[in-house]
C-alpha cells in the first residue's frame, strides 16, 4: 500500500531535508547542550569549576521555564586536557547524542586541535574556558569566545607592575605550549613598551614539577619582579622554591591560577602576588550573591568546586542560552548563530557587559588587577 505523507508529517520525522541536521538536540520538550572540558587530571580544578558555571545557568533558565517551554538539558564528557580525547568527545556529542549547540571546547591547546571539527559541523558553540586568540582570529561563523586574551591579560599586568616597580629587574618562566606562547607574546609588547629590563627568560616542559633549576637562576640574575608563567601546580612549585632560596621578587601570574585552591598550597608566601581577570573579584558583592542563588541548584561539593572559572562558564552559558530564547520556536543552529552576533551589552552580573558582531566572535572583556590576600584565599582588586 502507498502511503503518502504531508510536509509536515515529514518535517515532524526529520526526513525533510536539512531539517535534522539543523535543529538536531531539539524535541517538543526538551534541548540538548554538550560540554567537553577537562574533569580529571591536573587541569580538572579549572574544568570542574567551568562545568558548575554551566550547570547554574541551566538550572536558572530552566526554573525560568527553558527556552520557549522546553527545558534544557547537558551531556559533559571528559577529556583530561588530551587533544584526542577532546575530538572524540566532540563526535559522540555531534553524532551520536546529537546535542543542539556546545558550551565548551576544553581548555586552549585541545580546543583549538577541535576547532576543525566543530567548524565543518556548524554547531552553535561557546569557546570560553580558554579564550586564546587562535579560537576567534580568524573569526568562524559557529565559534564564540567570552573573555580576554592571554596576550592582552599578561600585557595588562606587566604593564601595571612595570609603572608601581619602576626601574626593576624582570624576570619570566612561561610553558612550552600554545599557552606560554600567548604569554610571551603580551610579555614581549609590554617589555618593549616599558624598556623592561629582563635579566632571565625561559621556558619549561609542560608537566614539569621540579622548578629548583630555574628558581636559582632567576634568583642569581637578580630578578626584583617575576612573571610566573604556570597554570596551579607549576606556579606553586614556583613560588614555594624561590620561599626556600629566600628569594622574594614582586610575583605576577594569570588567570588560570587565579583560584584560592593556588593560595591554600603556597602558604603565606601567596600574599601580595599580583594576578589579573576579567571576572569579578572573589569577595565582590556580585560573586558572593552568585554563589548564594547556586547554592540552591547545585550541590555542596559542587559549591566548594566553584572559582573563577565557574563564572566564566556561566556567563558563555547564559549569552547562548539568551540567544536560543530569542529564537523562539524557530530554534535552528542558523537562528543562534545571528543572534548571538546581535548580542551587545549582555549584563551576566559576574563581568562586564558582552558584545559580539559582524565578524567578531570575540567579546573582549575589560581587565582588573588584583592582589592575592592569604588569610581570606581570595584576591582582591587594585585597579
Amino acid at each position: 500500500m502507498l502511503i503518502r505523507l504531508t510536509t509536515a508529517a515529514l518535517m515532524a520525522l526529520g526526513i525533510v531535508a536539512g531539517s535534522a541536521h539543523a535543529q538536531q538536540g531539539v524535541t517538543a520538550t526538551e534541548i540538548l547542550l554538550g560540554e567537553v572540558e577537562p574533569l580529571t587530571g591536573p587541569p580538572a580544578l579549572l574544568g570542574i569549576a567551568y562545568n558548575v558555571g554551566t550547570k547554574v545557568a541551566i538550572a536558572e533558565a530552566n526554573a525560568a521555564g527553558g527556552v520557549d517551554g522546553r527545558k534544557l538539558r547537558l551531556i559533559v564528557e571528559d577529556d583530561g586536557y588530551v587533544s584526542a580525547r577532546t575530538i572524540q568527545a566532540l563526535r559522540k556529542l555531534l553524532d551520536v547524542d546529537k546535542v543542539f549547540a556546545l558550551t565548551s571546547l576544553s581548555g586552549s591547546g585541545a580546543g583549538i586541535a577541535a576547532l576543525p571539527v566543530v567548524e565543518k559541523a556548524g554547531i552553535p558553540t561557546m569557546a570560553s574556558i580558554a579564550p586564546v586568540t587562535a579560537l576567534y582570529q580568524p573569526p568562524r561563523k559557529n565559534v564564540f569566545v567570552v573573555g580576554q586574551s592571554y596576550e592582552e591579560g599578561i600585557y595588562q599586568l606587566a604593564r601595571f607592575l612595570a609603572t608601581k616597580f619602576q626601574g626593576k629587574k624582570w624576570a619570566i618562566l612561561t610553558q612550552d605550549d600554545d599557552y606560554g606562547v600567548a604569554l610571551r607574546t603580551g610579555f614581549s609588547r609590554a617589555v618593549k613598551g616599558n624598556g623592561l629590563n629582563v635579566v632571565f627568560d625561559a621556558e619549561y616542559k609542560k608537566g614539569q614539577q621540579d622548578f629548583s633549576s630555574e628558581m636559582l637562576r632567576v634568583r642569581a640574575a637578580g630578578a626584583e619582579v617575576f612573571m610566573a608563567g604556570g597554570v596551579i601546580a607549576e606556579n606553586v612549585a614556583m613560588v614555594k622554591e624561590l620561599e626556600k632560596l629566600n628569594s622574594k621578587p614582586v610575583v605576577g601570574m594569570f588567570w588560570p591560577g587565579r583560584v584560592p585552591a593556588t593560595l591554600k598550597l603556597m602558604g603565606p608566601a601567596s600574599d601580595g602576588l599580583y594576578a589579573v581577570d576579567y571576572v569579578q573579584p572573589d569577595k565582590s558583592a556580585a560573586v558572593m550573591a552568585f554563589v548564594e542563588r547556586a547554592k540552591a541548584m547545585v550541590s555542596e561539593n559542587e559549591v566548594k568546586a566553584m572559582n573563577r572559572y565557574t563564572l566564566a562558564g556561566y556567563a558563555s552559558t547564559r549569552v547562548l542560552i539568551d540567544a536560543m530564547r530569542r529564537c523562539g520556536k524557530t530554534l535552528t543552529w542558523a537562528c543562534t548563530i545571528a543572534e548571538l552576533e546581535k548580542t551587545k551589552g549582555f549584563e551576566s552580573g559576574v563581568m562586564g557587559p558582552i558584545s559580539f558582531g559582524p565578524g567578531v566572535r570575540f567579546s573582549s572583556q575589560a581587565v582588573q588587577i588584583m592582589q592575592a590576600d592569604h588569610a581570606s584565599l581570595s584576591f582582591k582588586p587594585i585597579q
